[in-house]
């Protein structure tokens, strides 16, 4: 009987893990390529912002209609910022965001000027080589973000 009591313990305390505190992510697509593979697995640690608010440059899980729909992205605009996209780079503000993880950018990626609203972040994809109406990206609002990836790619 204590066997069967400690398996069932483990078995929720796995459950609970994998449910709600480290939520298991495929990733589909090569939009965020090269940092993330298509087919990699990862995890989405939903308790990263319950103290602090998603920064710049973090790769999170987003959900950008319902509840089924999981997307990975990485945030490039905070909130109140002014965000446009001109010749494959982004612009906070007017002024071109460093971005590292970029290793391509389409040159023809071009959007007008976004003001973020104050509960807005921007997220986009880091593969911008792809054209950009084959993106999913962005504002989402901060209760869209479900947390942040627990383990790098390679970038």
């Amino acid at each position: 009987m204590a066997r069967l009591s400690l398996l069932i313990a483990i078995g929720l305390v796995v459950f609970l893990l994998f449910d709600f505190i480290f939520l298991p992510v495929r990733i589909t697509g090569p939009s965020m390529q090269p940092t993330y593979e298509n087919g990699q697995i990862n995890f989405i640690n939903c308790l990263a912002y319950l103290r602090s608010e998603p920064q710049r440059g973090d790769v999170v899980g987003i959900r950008f209609s319902g509840n089924h729909a999981m997307y990975v992205k990485r945030i490039v605009g905070l909130p109140g910022e002014t965000l446009q996209f001109s010749h494959g780079r982004v612009l906070i503000n007017g002024k071109e965001l460093d971005e590292p993880y970029l290793k391509l950018a389409d040159k023809h990626w071009q959007s007008p000027p976004k003001l973020l609203g104050p509960e807005e972040f921007y997220v986009v994809g880091d593969n911008r080589s792809m054209p950009i109406q084959d993106h999913t990206k962005g504002a989402a609002e901060r209760n869209r973000i479900i947390g942040k990836i627990l383990l790098r790619g390679e970038s």
